[in-house]
């Protein structure tokens, strides 16, 4: 049995970035999504949008990766927020106490309307 693998494909959207997450998030998987959102954030995108759709798991250090880059995104004056959560990793979001902290959205344009607002 192959390890389980994370892929994170960006999609831009004028100033928004909606990375796409599919896969398993954890912590032999997590350097793939700090790679990608560091790539992000070395740029002036205003907003970031993780499409969650396909992500089957998400561990703590995935969520502590969502809860950094939300600090970042905020620090710099721009947006975080999630979108199409599973609910394997819904779940994750409120153990963790994010779905009250977090910008959650049952749709990525729903998402991308609220960080164009």
């Amino acid at each position: 049995m192959s390890p389980p693998e994370l892929n994170v494909t960006p999609h831009a959207h004028g100033s928004t970035v909606v990375l796409a997450l599919t896969g398993h998030l954890n912590s032999f998987t997590v350097e793939a999504l700090e790679n990608s959102v560091n790539a992000v954030l070395s740029t002036d995108v205003e907003h970031l949008i993780f499409d969650c759709h396909a992500l089957s798991f998400t561990s703590s250090a995935g969520l502590r990766v969502f809860l950094s880059t939300a600090k970042q995104m905020k620090n710099r004056g721009g947006t975080c927020a999630f979108a199409r959560l599973t609910p394997t990793v819904n779940e994750a979001f409120e153990m963790a106490g994010f779905l009250d902290a977090m910008d959650i959205h049952s749709s990525v344009e729903d998402a991308l309307v609220s960080a164009e607002l």
